[in-house]
This record gives C-alpha cells, structure tokens and sequence, in this order.
C-alpha cells in the first residue's frame, strides 16, 4: 500500500521548501514509528533478538559511558516497569549479551554491563546500518554525501535545542 506523500494536491517538487521538509520528516517519523529501520537492521545483524533488547543493549552501553547501569536505570530509560526490565536483562544474560557485575560505588548494587558478544552484535549492527546507508546514498555525489552530513547533523542539533531544553550536546 502506497502512502499519499502529498500534504495536498501539488507535488513535492511544488511544495515550498519548508513544507517538504514537514513531510519528509512525516514520512520518517512512520518509518521511526513502524520500526521499520531498526528491523532492517537487525534482520541482518541479530535476528533472533526482539527490538526491545537491542534498545536495552544500547542503552547499557551509552549508560556505561557515563557510569553505572542498573535495572532501575534501564526501566526508568526504556519506560518499562522494573519487572519487566529485569526480566528483558535476564533474556539477555541467559544469552550471554549482558552480564551482571558487583557496583565499584556500591558492593550491594548490581550493575549490568556488556559481554563481548554483546559488544559484537553492536559492532555488526552498526556495519549493516552503514551499509545500509552505503546503499541509500549510492546515486549521491560525495559533495552531495557531506553536504546532507553537515546540514543534518545541524537540523538535529537544533532539534534537539528545542525539544530537550536544558541537556547537553
């Protein structure tokens, strides 16, 4: 079924600059929404893991950057309820994606960290996501390649300005 990628009867090549960048953005937020390239992606990658548990993948290894990842962190991130969560990270361990480690800060906590293979799925989910990129931009100049890089990049920043007010870069 084809989507209607008009927000009225002209063409995109009529529709003033602003306005095609609405729908262009309407048109990815479906597919954002659909998940559509997260499981393109991960077809490839790792096709016995669900979305969700790449999503809590990702998250430990972003938490990890900035400290200590807990189930009440990943449950608070993934807005999930903790059950959940912990059961999401034991499918994970069970797998050998994750493990559990004792907190350095505090001997009573458990923190969760990432296992080499876990660090390996997101190794080759992000080769798949740039070949998929690869293959997305191949009928592009380079010009045009780091042109739509910078200016992206920018739009996101600025995004970013307005909808999370108050968070660093």
């Amino acid at each position: 079924m084809a989507f209607d990628r008009c927000e009225s009867d002209l063409t995109d090549d009529t529709l003033p600059d602003i306005s095609r960048i609405s729908l262009a953005m309407s048109r990815m937020r479906v597919l954002i929404k659909n998940r559509a390239i997260g499981q393109l992606i991960m077809s490839a990658a790792a096709p016995d893991l669900d979305l969700a548990h790449v999503d809590v993948i990702e998250l430990v290894r972003r938490g990890a950057r900035e400290g200590e990842v807990t189930i009440g962190l990943i449950a608070e991130k993934m807005c999930m309820d903790p059950s959940r969560a912990s059961r999401v990270v034991a499918h994970l361990v069970d797998q050998g994606i994750l493990r559990r480690a004792v907190s350095q800060a505090d001997a009573r906590r458990a923190v969760i960290v990432l296992t080499d293979k876990g660090q390996a799925i997101l190794k080759e989910k992000r080769r798949v996501k740039l070949e998929m990129l690869e293959k997305i931009l191949s009928g592009w100049t380079e010009e045009e390649v780091t042109q739509f890089a910078e200016l992206f990049a920018r739009f996101v920043d600025e995004f970013e300005k307005l909808a999370l007010p108050g968070r660093d870069g």
